[in-house]
């Protein structure tokens, strides 16, 4: 086991190779991290996410402008690469489904993606719409998979007016479902206004909050068929 002092070392070369955009050395940390017998979730989320952070704090500092923040993301998935086989999957208690995905006229995808692999490794069953995604495809799928949770996320302003028109859409059509949004330009002003259940500052806060609305969804379903059942 790799003691504390090498544990720090490693997490700081990781989230440091993220933030330097440098494939190479985040591949090697990676590689260190599993060699010195560190959990790969550990790696992950206090390593190259901590970067990744750090990288977005950068950007709405413009200190990184969209070029070096996509650099950092190919960084960031070349130490994933290597430690995503060895996640453990926590057992958090509660498992649920979640559609996900960027909406139309966003292609920045990273966040996303961050968000995508704390919902796997939490066991969650995820469908992932991907990136620049129409409208009606959230709803579409939501129906389809009837997920308990949809994620929507946004990096810009001109496409976050987006989300307001699927939350509508998705609360006609299923006024019980979940909706979580997150982005940079997202608040939890926005959130209040545009009628979502969740704003999402974070990877682990959207995890917090998944796990919350799901556990009272559960719980309201299970309240509706204990009443059926009398």
């Amino acid at each position: 086991m790799a003691t504390e002092e090498k544990k720090k070392e490693l997490l700081a070369k990781l989230k440091n190779a993220v933030i330097s955009y440098d494939e190479d050395t985040s591949k090697e940390a990676a590689q260190e991290a599993l060699d010195a017998g560190m959990e790969a979730n550990d790696a992950i989320f206090n390593g190259l996410v901590s970067g990744m952070v750090e990288v977005g704090r950068m950007f709405e500092a413009q200190e990184y402008f969209v070029p070096e923040l996509l650099m950092c993301a190919d960084a960031l998935y070349a130490g994933l690469d290597i430690l995503k086989p060895h996640v453990k999957q926590l057992d958090l208690g509660v498992k649920g489904s979640v559609v996900i995905g960027t909406v139309e006229g966003d292609v920045h995808d990273i966040g996303k993606n961050i968000v995508k692999m704390m919902f796997d490794v939490a066991g969650f069953t995820v469908y992932d719409l991907g990136r620049d995604v129409p409208l009606d495809k959230f709803v579409a799928e939501q129906l389809r998979t009837d997920s308990d949770l949809v994620c929507l996320s946004a990096m810009m302003t001109t496409t976050m007016t987006g989300m307001k028109k699927v939350i509508d859409d998705l609360r006609a059509k299923n006024p019980n479902v979940k909706i979580m949004i997150g982005g940079a330009p997202v608040s939890q002003d926005v959130a209040d206004k545009y009628g979502a259940d969740g704003y999402a500052k974070d990877a682990t806060n959207a995890l917090k909050d998944a796990i919350n609305m799901i556990a009272s969804l559960k719980k309201m379903k299970d309240e509706v068929e204990a009443k059926k059942a009398k």
